[in-house]
């Protein structure tokens, strides 16, 4: 499928979402929820799929970073005025067109330590990345599989974010596969800490071990003048290649053509963040754009 094609097809998805109207929508619930880990609360958004509330019918899970700019409720002019991820009415229409299988998302705002908390693995081990692996992992997942009817095990348990909080959805998943069966990173900051995930983490690895879903995607271009992360995100995906990580279980994307202004307008950005969108794919318009990708490769119906 060509470039120009591929936009089309999820710019379709994403513009029939303003007149899509599923006989069942999804359920958002919002809470604050207390850590020792991370020493505060942690507001969370919780997504019930369509039909949660009939029969005892139990759901996989998805865990989302930065959680106040996944879902509708977030507003269009959230992060900068880039708008909302839109993942709610997403799910929605994938669930009712059997795109995907129905599945929970757990979305967990980040806090101001978001660097630190999602720069994955570094020197050291008492960082807030492991403080905040620890909060997901002891204190907040036992909740969720408890308090909603999950899938509670790995092949049903991943993990997605944007960014920072891409290479912090592969480090989770990469270190604690008992807990994380899957991941996906859009965008994924993989030059944090002098690329020490990929060159410390990922290179010296000889042996995949457990395997697991991974989507990895990226832009051409951002807003400091680099590949949206595109060379390290190729650097990745080419190691895990070399690992001998399963065909099925690998999926790579790059968005090589920014949207025109006219495809902006219809996908609806404000006129005022159409000209940056022009050079810069590193913001929540290109993320909700291509999210429909991660979800159907993370939950096949």
């Amino acid at each position: 499928m060509s470039i120009k094609s591929t936009f089309c097809l999820f710019l379709t998805i994403i513009l029939s979402m303003a007149d899509f109207a599923p006989a069942h929508a999804g359920t958002i619930l919002e809470r604050d929820f207390p850590s020792v880990s991370l020493g505060g609360n942690r507001r969370l958004r919780v997504y019930l799929p369509p039909g949660y509330s009939e029969g005892d019918r139990r759901f996989p899970v998805l865990y989302l970073h930065d959680g106040q700019n996944v879902f509708s409720t977030a507003g269009p002019y959230i992060a900068f005025g880039w708008g909302n991820w839109n993942l709610d009415k997403t799910a929605d229409e994938l669930i009712d067109k059997k795109k995907t299988a129905p599945f929970i998302m757990v979305a967990i705002d980040c806090g101001k330590d978001r660097y630190t908390e999602y720069l994955g693995t570094s020197t050291n081990r008492n960082s807030r990345f492991d403080k905040y692996a620890k909060f997901l992992i002891e204190e907040l997942k036992p909740v969720i599989d408890k308090e909603y009817r999950t899938l509670a095990d790995p092949k049903n348990t991943k993990v997605m974010g944007s960014s920072m909080g891409g290479i912090s959805s592969l480090a989770l998943a990469w270190e604690h596969r008992d807990i994380f069966g899957g991941a996906a990173s859009l965008s994924g900051a993989y030059q944090v800490e002098k690329r020490y995930f990929l060159d410390m983490v990922l290179k010296p690895t000889d042996k995949p071990g457990i395997t697991f879903p991974i989507y990895l995607d990226s832009g051409v271009m951002d807003y400091s003048g680099g590949d949206d992360g595109r060379t390290n995100t190729f650097a990745v995906y080419t190691k895990l290649k070399s690992l001998g990580w399963p065909e099925k279980q690998l999926s790579y994307y790059v968005d090589e053509k920014p949207a025109t202004e006219e495809e902006m307008m219809a996908a609806g950005l404000p006129e005022n963040k159409r000209k940056e969108a022009l050079t810069s794919q590193h913001n929540e318009f290109y993320w909700k754009l291509r999210s429909w990708r991660p979800l159907t490769f993370l939950f096949p119906p």
